[in-house]
């Protein structure tokens, strides 16, 4: 009887990544030739994209129904097919392809893996959402040492990994958070200023305590937070807009002011929209240094409290950053043990 590991599998459109997806059992494929096998112990969670995965509503994602599910994963390669001289059996392998995520295993071609340093939660965190935050600064935001810096969802998995490089990168970084708890975590980053936007008005601090503008600013709420950003933006300022999680539900915006080149025209300013996959080229150099930085000790990665543990657990790892809670990156222990 051959082995089986478990996987989520979306098989109808739904509102909500738990409604619209099932757990299945598959057989435990043996790699063929330029392919491995990799025992994940961790994937890492990304809400709004499943949340639009199930809806069918990811423009550049045409899914055909059904369809496994999850982009990131970190474990150990547990069988090598013939051909392959990258990995070995024992080696820690990550992967950052939709589909390769929410498994217990995963069997694909060695070019869709890259080794790590270690199987464990933080190379899997500066892999993915870490090489997003590098490249989003130094590529789209073309951020430069003594700029001011301000950035959504600070306490977030992207966004303190947006801080900290920031930071390292000689910025003056605004953080914006929501809750005591959040902006303390963000200003022990090195956020000079964090804003709680929660009980402050963001664009109202920004006007009154840097009347110079932002040089840069990493947006991925959009909304009020997008506006304020914009607002403050700085002659050749630049809005870097890599998401909109305020939008999730897909409502209509509502234009009631003056459309967006009457901010920009006069500033020179500019909004940029960041799509990591669209800079591939430039994942390999990002992925070396944030390991780098890791084991030097000048970037730390932090992880959301609440623990998910098992292959069940990604449902509620969904809903837990869906709701706005968490702090960190959220991630599943697939194994059932943190490290």
């Amino acid at each position: 009887m051959s082995e089986i590991y478990r996987a989520i599998r979306l098989e109808r459109v739904a509102p909500s990544f738990r409604e619209g997806s099932e757990i299945v059992e598959l057989p435990l494929a043996a790699p063929g030739p330029g392919e491995i096998r990799v025992r994940n112990l961790h994937c890492g969670v990304n809400g709004i994209f499943d949340t639009q995965i199930a809806r069918n509503a990811v423009d550049y994602v045409k899914i055909a129904l059904p369809t496994f599910t999850g982009v990131e994963a970190i474990g150990t390669v547990e069988a090598v097919g013939e051909g392959v001289s990258d990995f070995a059996v024992g080696d820690a392998a990550v992967t950052v392809r939709f589909t390769g995520g929410y498994r217990e295993a995963n069997t694909g071609p060695a070019s869709q893996f890259v080794k790590a340093p270690a199987a464990k939660r933080e190379y899997l965190a500066l892999a993915s959402t870490g090489v997003s935050a590098l490249v989003a600064l130094e590529r789209i935001g073309e951020l430069k040492r003594g700029e001011t810096v301000a950035i959504s969802a600070a306490a977030g998995g992207l966004g303190h990994l947006l801080v900290q490089l920031a930071v390292l990168m000689g910025a003056r970084v605004i953080g914006v958070a929501g809750g005591r708890a959040k902006c303390d975590f963000v200003a022990s980053l090195g956020a000079e200023r964090v804003i709680d936007y929660k009980s402050e008005d963001v664009g109202a601090v920004l006007a009154a305590e840097y009347p110079g503008g932002l040089d840069v600013a990493v947006d991925t709420v959009s909304g009020a937070i997008f506006d304020a950003f914009l607002a403050n933006l700085a002659n050749h300022g630049r809005l870097v807009v890599g998401g909109a999680a305020s939008d999730l539900e897909g409502k209509p915006e509502i234009v009631t002011g003056p459309r967006i080149a009457h901010a920009i025209y006069y500033k020179g300013a500019s909004v940029r929209g960041f799509m990591n996959g669209l800079l591939t080229p430039h994942w390999a150099d990002a992925r070396e240094r944030l390991f780098d930085l890791y084991a030097q000790g000048r970037i730390k990665v932090r992880f959301d409290d609440q623990p998910n543990i098992g292959i069940e657990g990604v449902f509620g790892a969904v809903e837990r950053l869906l709701s706005g809670r968490s702090m960190g990156k959220v991630v599943v222990d697939l194994a059932g043990q943190d490290d």
